[in-house]
């Protein structure tokens, strides 16, 4: 309910343009870090989207409030809680995954879906475009309409030691993603699923700086467009023009978004 709210009032304040974005955590975040029950996030991601819709849909067209699930229920929608119609219509939703069980879902429930940043073009073919068209054909859709965005990893500089500190702190960035069992497939993708082990078990020591020195040129170059600052517009488009609609730019060293203004104003007149 209440991400039906938030959803409904961004909508109406950016006049239309706002996109609800959802997406799961692993098991050790969900349970420690935001202190939350754990439970089939796949099956429950399904359901969250469609009780989302019911709200809207007795919002926006007066439907009887009738959810029922085995993860929520709705069926209580008095006059004095309604906001009523959206004057922009319902915000897209568009879903976050890496395996192929959560990307199936944005696929059958979603109007779009958020390529996680550890990716690269060969995981999008091997793993990502199945599972998303595994997805379209339960509700008898296709991949065409269906809109990707993709967050890709960017390291990037305008000169030789401004680009090198930036793979460094690609390279730490990989490694913490790396680390994360749910992620592995996108590694074994490189034939690097032994690196996902091996990071999995330093980041339980503690060792983070270590971590990301074991992150090779040739897996950072895979995940990550690099170069000089004023050639990664044209990179990114490169890589993504065969599977994504939208990009956003990760670049976890650069705190000022100033630096990447002009690659997001080529990409966006492209």
């Amino acid at each position: 309910m209440l991400l039906a709210h938030v959803g409904h009032d961004l909508q109406e304040l950016s006049r239309g343009r706002f996109v609800l974005g959802l997406g799961s955590q692993i098991r050790p975040h969900v349970e420690k870090r935001f202190s939350m029950p754990w439970s089939r996030p796949a099956e429950r991601m399904r359901e969250l989207v469609l009780a989302i819709r019911a709200i809207w849909a007795a919002w926006n067209r007066g439907e009887p409030l009738r959810f029922r699930g085995e993860f929520y229920t709705h069926t209580l929608m008095t006059p004095f809680f309604s906001p009523g119609p959206n004057p922009f219509g319902e915000p897209r939703v568009f879903l976050a995954g890496v395996g192929p069980r959560m990307t199936a879902v944005a696929g059958e429930v979603a109007d779009g879906f958020f390529v996680h940043p550890l990716h690269s073009a060969h995981s999008v073919d091997e793993l990502t475009l199945p599972a998303l068209r595994e997805g379209l054909a339960r509700r008898g859709r296709a991949l065409a309409g269906f809109e990707v965005a993709a967050q890709v990893l960017v390291a990037a500089g305008d000169t030789d030691a401004e680009e090198a500190r930036a793979r460094d702190a690609v390279k730490a960035q990989i490694a913490f993603y790396g680390s994360t069992p749910a992620y592995r497939p996108v590694l074994e993708c490189h034939g690097r699923g032994a690196l996902g082990d091996e990071l999995n078990r330093l980041s339980k020591q503690g060792a983070w700086r270590e971590m990301a020195a074991r992150v090779p040129d040739d897996l950072l170059e895979a995940v990550a467009v690099c170069g000089r600052t004023g050639e990664i517009a044209a990179r990114v488009r490169a890589r993504c023009a065969a599977y994504a609609q939208r990009v956003s730019l990760v670049a976890p060293y650069a705190p000022d978004p100033d630096a990447f203004a002009d690659v997001a104003r080529a990409l966006r007149a492209a």
